[in-house]
C-alpha cells in the first residue's frame, strides 16, 4: 500500500461491518487515522482492535442527531481535526408499497437521509477549521432506475444524490468537496436484513448466505463478477484522496455496468 491518506483524519459512519469496516481497512493501510462508528459496541471494538492503532471506535446510531454530533466531537477532540466524512451507514427500510406505514416512513428518513444531511452540517466546522475537506455520501443505483431497490428506499437514495450535489455546490468555496458512490449489487448483509440481522446469525450461518448471494449477483452483471465491500471502498478511497481533488458533486456510480441493463421504458 502507499500512503495516499497519510495525515489525514477520517469518520466512516456504519463502520463495523460490510463497505464501513473494508473502507476503514483500506484507509487505515493507506496511512489515515480513521474512527468508524456504529451501534454495536461489541463489533465496533473487535474491528478496531484487529484494524490496530490508527483505527478507534465510538458508539453511534445515526437516527439519533446527537450522536451524530457525538461521533464528530469525538473524532477531533480525540485527532484534532476531521479531514473526511464517509456517510456510509443505512440498511433496509421499506415494504411493500401497500403495506408502508409512518413508522416506515420516519425510519427510513433518520436512517438514510437526515444522517447524510445532519452528518455534513456537523462536519462542516471542523472542515472549515481545517481548510477544507471531504465529504463521501453512500447512495445506491437504486436512485437511478426502477427495481433496484423498494420505493421509499429508492426515493430516499435520490434525495441522498440531490443534496450532494447541492450541498457540494454551497461548501465547494470552503474547499469542501461532496461526492455520493452509488453501489451496484453489492455483496453485504443488506441482502438478508442488514448487519442488525447478521449479528443475530452464527459466521456459518452468515458465510452461507454470502456464499449463495455471490453466486447469484454474478449473474446480475454484465462484467459476470460480483461486487465486494471492497470495490466500493476503493470508489471511497479515489474520491477522498489527492487523484480526486477536482471531483465534486459527483455521483460515482460502481455497478458493472448494472444500471446500463435498466433503461427507461420507451415514451
Amino acid at each position: 500500500m502507499s500512503d495516499r491518506l497519510a495525515g489525514k483524519v477520517a469518520l466512516i459512519t456504519g463502520g463495523t461491518s460490510g463497505i464501513g469496516a473494508a473502507t476503514a481497512q483500506l484507509f487505515a493501510a493507506e496511512g489515515a487515522t480513521v474512527v468508524i462508528s456504529g451501534r454495536s459496541v461489541e463489533k465496533g471494538s473487535a474491528l478496531a482492535d484487529e484494524l490496530g492503532a490508527a483505527v478507534s471506535f465510538c458508539e453511534s446510531d445515526v437516527t439519533q442527531e446527537a450522536d451524530i454530533a457525538k461521533a464528530v466531537d469525538f473524532t477531533t477532540a480525540q485527532h484534532g481535526k476531521l479531514d473526511i466524512l464517509f456517510n456510509n451507514a443505512g440498511g433496509p427500510v421499506g415494504a411493500p408499497l401497500d403495506q408502508l406505514s409512518q413508522e416506515h416512513i420516519d425510519y427510513g428518513v433518520h436512517l438514510l437521509l437526515s444522517s447524510v444531511i445532519l452528518g455534513t452540517r456537523y462536519a462542516i466546522a471542523p472542515m472549515k477549521a481545517a481548510g477544507g475537506g471531504c465529504i463521501i455520501n453512500n447512495s445506491s443505483v437504486a436512485a437511478l432506475r426502477y427495481r433496484q431497490g423498494d420505493p421509499l428506499y429508492s426515493a430516499l437514495k435520490a434525495a441522498v444524490t440531490h443534496f450532494t450535489r447541492m450541498s457540494g455546490i454551497e461548501l465547494g468555496p470552503d474547499n469542501i468537496r461532496v461526492n455520493s458512490i452509488s453501489p451496484g449489487a453489492i455483496a453485504t448483509p443488506i441482502f438478508w436484513g442488514g448487519s442488525g440481522r447478521a449479528n443475530t446469525l452464527s459466521d456459518e450461518d452468515n458465510a452461507r448466505k454470502m456464499e449463495k448471494l455471490q453466486q447469484n449477483l454474478a449473474r446480475s452483471v454484465p462484467l459476470g463478477k460480483t461486487g465486494l465491500a471492497e470495490d466500493i471502498a476503493e470508489a471511497a478511497l479515489y474520491l477522498a484522496s489527492e487523484a480526486g481533488r477536482f471531483v465534486n458533486c459527483h455521483d460515482l456510480v460502481v455497478d458493472a455496468g448494472r444500471t446500463s441493463m435498466f433503461n427507461e421504458p420507451a415514451s
